[in-house]
């Protein structure tokens, strides 16, 4: 019997979620027929079967996480297709792989708390299958006492089953952990004046002309930075990650060279890729290769933010709620429409001034009337 097993399918995945098998045992298939469709961090991806023949074996079910270089499908007879590029390894699938903890980003940080309690309070808590860094401890000193864990294994019980992150939330969790523990993050807030924007001016495409205006005057936030190397690499074209919010989770596909763009251009791109990730069929090459970030937050609601910065870039700017404001115009007060603006970045490689400098010219573009 010929094993198939799950092949590498780039960026770095490690894992994919089975959505769906197209076969079931049994089954004749003939090679590149649709074999079966997986969740990545990045998309739904269908894998086509590498053989002729029968279907012998189907490894997991639908819901399981399956490793690269896991078993996937077992065949009798037929020929066997072009390489698949698949990876050896041991066979990870189900429930124990799922509730796994995902290996370290990053060397733990220094000044975390210690965690205080005798041996007999942490067998219970292993009995129990409680995390001691989730219980708030009550005795002298800090120390977790006995009470405190069976109090925490109350509470749990009563919020129900832990639900393990997979896909999309599990790649955000792993990014933001790792955005969290090795930039050294900085956040500059203004505002733009945007009263002179005549109606219907499509916001997200002036945010896109405004970033590049802010990267021509300071190309030091266009840029991927290798921590390993301690070493930048300005880029001179502007490729900007998008956010994109979905009930799945957080996406950032990418809007290539947006500075050579029309506005016209520029909203169809936005649309069609609006589009393929809320369909999950975006390709991956769409999804990487950012130069920097932008999040249009305000369009849900808030004003300031913090946002991350996700290595290898090094800044991303963040725009609240459009609203009123009473300023101060000619000595007199008047009410104008305001654009709040976040602009958090990487204080390892860009300096406050280039930041500031980045911002100036963002609001300078955003406050032109055309």
């Amino acid at each position: 019997m010929k094993i198939f097993k799950l092949p590498d399918l780039g960026e770095g995945l490690q894992e994919a979620e089975i959505v769906e098998w197209h076969v079931k045992a049994g089954d004749e298939i003939a090679a590149d027929q649709p074999l079966v469709s997986v969740e990545t961090a990045k998309a739904i991806v269908d894998i086509p079967s590498p053989y002729d023949g029968r279907v012998a074996k189907l490894y997991g079910e639908a819901g399981q996480l399956v490793h690269v270089g896991a078993p996937l499908a077992g065949f009798e007879g037929g020929a066997e297709a072009a390489d698949t590029g698949t990876v050896v390894g041991e066979m990870q699938v189900g429930q124990e792989v799922r509730a796994e903890a995902p290996a370290a980003l990053a060397p733990a940080t220094h000044g975390g708390p210690a965690i205080r309690a005798t041996p007999a309070v942490r067998a219970l808590a292993r009995q129990l299958k409680i995390e001691l860094e989730m219980v708030t401890p009550s005795g002298a000193d800090g120390v977790i006492t006995r009470e405190d864990v069976q109090r925490a294994a109350r509470v749990l019980a009563e919020a129900g089953p832990a639900e393990p992150l997979r896909g999309v939330r599990r790649a955000m969790a792993q990014n933001m952990s790792l955005a969290q523990s090795e930039v050294a993050g900085a956040t500059v807030i203004d505002d733009a004046v945007i009263h002179a924007w005549a109606p219907g001016t499509d916001v997200t495409v002036r945010l896109i002309r405004a970033l590049v205006a802010g990267c021509r005057a300071a190309p030091a936030l266009n840029a991927w930075y290798e921590s390993h190397a301690m070493a930048r690499r300005l880029v001179p074209q502007v490729h900007v990650g998008i956010a994109v919010d979905l009930p799945d989770g957080l996406f950032v596909p990418v809007l290539r060279d947006v500075a050579n763009r029309s506005p016209d251009d520029l909203r169809q791109g936005l649309e069609r890729m609006r589009a393929d990730v809320k369909a999950r069929k975006i390709p991956p090459e769409e999804m990487r290769g950012h130069t920097i970030t932008l999040s249009n937050f305000g369009m849900i609601g808030g004003k300031y933010a913090s946002p991350l910065v996700v290595p290898p870039t090094v800044a991303i700017l963040g725009a609240g709620r459009v609203h009123e404001q009473v300023r101060a115009v000619d000595g007199a007060p008047a009410v104008r429409r305001v654009l709040p603006l976040s602009l958090s970045f990487d204080h390892r490689v860009v300096t406050g001034g280039e930041a500031a400098r980045f911002l100036t010219a963002v609001i300078e573009d955003l406050e032109r009337a055309d």
